[in-house]
């Protein structure tokens, strides 16, 4: 019997900290392993108990990695119905506060033994590499797939720090080349990358399609099935929407006079959020977030989402799914959106205008079997499988070819260049010094002592 072939998903975040790279790769490890033809391992971040305060909502926090993993499948089995065969495996991570992100302590890749490394999947490849000191990706796995998931240029850019930006491009885009053979792009929103594909390879939560079945019976029996107005949800910054959005509403109150609004998120710019609501003429109410699966979001009709620094927003996604009609912006992030005749873009003011007016005025199409499974997590997995080609066996040595060909020779030296650059973002990245210069956390190149008796490694690792 041939030996399962291993797919190794390594990611940056972990429930219950309710963020796409905690939620999207988990999902895609439930549903590669759900009919059990290949062996899946999730690997996410293990934080300290001092980290978990800083990151996960609740003051949830778990005395050890195997109380988080049940966590973790308890609300997989909830969210799906069926229990998966995946892995689950822990590395050593600590929250930088500044970047609002965990990152990787030590050399990540030795969570999955070398006997195991088939392919492994490098959600938010960039993240992942920047400050990576061990063994080289490509050397220990026959194929390695990043999948971008963030628009970090955009972000930087909305910071008007041009140089930060044109460092920020080319040492994603050479790191990436570095440590992947193949790198998936949700969306064309993201920048470019050698040997990179635009797929959007996600699904949305089962429960969202269930919302949205619910929906098309009550509008087969006659029922209103939707019955309030307009609403976003989305976390409370700036930058997620919520500055487009509310320019949008101030600019054009004359012409959308009457409409009501409802907000929904948590975040840093809440405050700021809510002073701003509250010199409209509209009604624009604000509230804290909520689960989108909340029955208090079933009877909205148009979710507004005119945000352009994300990649593929899974709130739109859900939307959808749940039969709303969509108005977001003519952009690259929301190209996956147009196939659905529930979603409607918009260019500027005017056409954000009458995209709104002409949502809030008809019923929302009810979506066919064929669109229901587009957006289910069954078909992104077929997605992923296509894009990243995992069924392809890698060689880890590239055959022979004759010295006199000049195929050879550009080969070699393309392969000679990548090892100089692998080698010396290894030796960089070993030294604390220049670790912290590029925003590295203290002490993150080896996981201290507490780390280490938590997650059974060896305690030398850190001398």
């Amino acid at each position: 019997m041939d030996k399962k072939q291993h797919i190794a998903i390594f990611t940056t975040a972990s429930l219950p900290w309710m963020t796409g790279t905690a939620v999207n790769p988990l999902f895609r490890a439930v549903y590669l392993a759900k009919d059990g033809e290949r062996k899946v391992t999730l690997v996410i971040p293990w934080l300290s108990l001092k980290h978990q305060l800083l990151v996960y909502p609740n003051n949830i926090t778990f005395r050890s990695p195997s109380e988080q993993e049940k966590y973790v499948r308890q609300w997989v089995e909830e969210s799906t119905g069926f229990i998966s065969g995946f892995n689950i495996k822990f590395y050593p991570g600590k929250f930088a506060v500044d970047k609002r992100s965990i990152l990787a302590v030590g050399d990540i890749s030795e969570a999955i033994p070398d006997e195991e490394a088939d392919i492994a999947v490098l959600e938010e490849p960039e993240h992942l590499t920047w400050f990576h000191h061990g063994k080289r990706w490509k050397t220990k796995f026959r194929l390695v797939i990043g999948i971008i998931h963030t628009n970090y240029l955009e972000y930087v850019k909305r910071e008007k720090n041009v140089m930060q930006a044109f460092l920020l491009k080319y040492v994603n885009s050479w790191l990436v080349s570095i440590y992947c053979h193949k790198v998936i792009r949700l969306s064309a929103a993201t920048q470019d990358y050698p040997r990179s594909i635009v797929c959007n390879v996600h699904g949305v939560n089962p429960k969202f399609l269930n919302i949205g079945e619910k929906k098309i019976e009550q509008q087969h029996r006659g029922s209103p099935a939707f019955t309030k107005g307009a609403y976003y949800i989305g976390k409370m910054v700036w930058s997620k929407g919520y500055k487009e959005l509310l320019k949008l509403l101030h600019d054009h109150q004359e012409e959308l006079s009457g409409l009501a609004v409802d907000l929904f998120g948590n975040g840093e710019d809440s405050d700021q959020v809510k002073e701003a609501a509250k010199k409209l003429e509209l009604m624009v109410r604000v509230y804290p977030g909520r689960d989108h699966a909340d029955p208090q979001f079933h009877d909205y009709k148009v979710f507004l989402n005119p945000s352009t620094t994300d990649v593929v927003c899974t709130a739109s996604a859900e939307a959808l799914a749940m039969g709303k009609i969509v108005v977001c912006a003519n952009h690259p992030s929301n190209d996956f959106f147009r196939q659905f005749p529930n979603c409607q873009t918009f260019d500027d003011g005017n056409g954000f205008v009458n995209a709104t007016s002409m949502a809030l005025a008809e019923e929302p199409a009810q979506l066919t079997d064929t669109e229901r499974y587009e957006l289910s997590w069954e078909a992104a997995t077929e997605r992923f499988l296509r894009a990243a080609e995992v069924d392809q066996r890698f060689s880890k040595k590239l055959a022979k070819i004759p010295s006199r060909s000049f195929a050879s020779t550009s080969l070699n030296l393309r392969k000679n260049l990548e090892d100089a650059s692998a080698y010396l973002h290894y030796a960089a990245s070993g030294f604390e010094v220049s670790r912290q210069v590029f925003g590295a956390i203290p002490g993150s190149l080896r996981p201290d002592e507490e780390q280490c008796e938590e997650l059974g490694l060896p305690v030398s690792r850190v001398k």
